[in-house]
């Protein structure tokens, strides 16, 4: 028992608090959809990301170190965490400055950066990838594939395969966009546990306010 019960723990893949900041394989880019974040908790939270000002399309969730199996995350690191400017600083292109603290502690602190440079690079991530014309400017509600708004992707970035990409759903709705990236931000195929395609026809893509 103890022998299989070692295996199985070997086979799981490192998570919450394992890891060594610096020590992965890839990063994933993580895209929201904004309209699904505030339809399913930023309206009742009173989220500034879903004030009516704002017309946010996807937003950049985060830029997550990868292992070829599994992930870090919370990692231990002795760089010193981000000023509430470099936190705020993000907030136009990820919602808000709390979204970036968070990401930070469980995302960027395992690059092994420190956070200004974590913080610029996942800019570059972000600016590196082109949202598609047609839902940066989505001004009604549709049904539609999960996999149309991965072909959009990959037809609007020249070197991006349908294996580089993933598209998340969440309750019946399209979730976030996953781009698979090489330390360089270069587009390199998804590893199998990052690949969690939606198979939804008519997931719910709800209009850009």
């Amino acid at each position: 028992m103890r022998v299989i019960a070692a295996l199985l723990l070997t086979a799981l893949p490192a998570l919450a608090g394992d890891g060594t900041a610096g020590q992965f394989d890839y990063y994933v880019l993580s895209l929201s959809w904004s309209p699904t974040f505030c339809a399913l908790s930023g309206d009742a939270r009173g989220e500034d990301q879903c004030a009516p000002h704002h017309d946010h399309s996807f937003t950049l969730h985060g830029l997550w170190p990868q292992y070829e199996s599994g992930w870090p995350s919370d990692c231990h690191t002795a760089t010193g965490d981000p000023t509430k400017g470099q936190t705020r600083a993000m907030a136009d292109i990820m919602g808000s400055g709390g979204l970036a603290w968070y990401e930070w502690k469980k995302h960027g602190r395992c690059a092994g950066l420190p956070p200004a440079d974590y913080f610029a690079l996942s800019r570059r991530a972000y600016e590196r990838i082109v949202i598609p014309p047609v839902f940066r400017n989505l001004r009604k509600d549709v049904k539609l594939p999960a996999s149309v708004v991965e072909d959009a992707f990959v037809d609007a970035n020249p070197g991006l395969e349908r294996t580089m990409i993933t598209v998340t759903c969440d309750a019946g709705r399209i979730e976030e966009a996953r781009i698979c990236l090489t330390k360089d931000l270069e587009f390199r195929p998804c590893g199998a546990d990052a690949a969690r395609d939606c198979r939804m026809r008519d997931a719910l893509m709800e209009a850009v306010r």
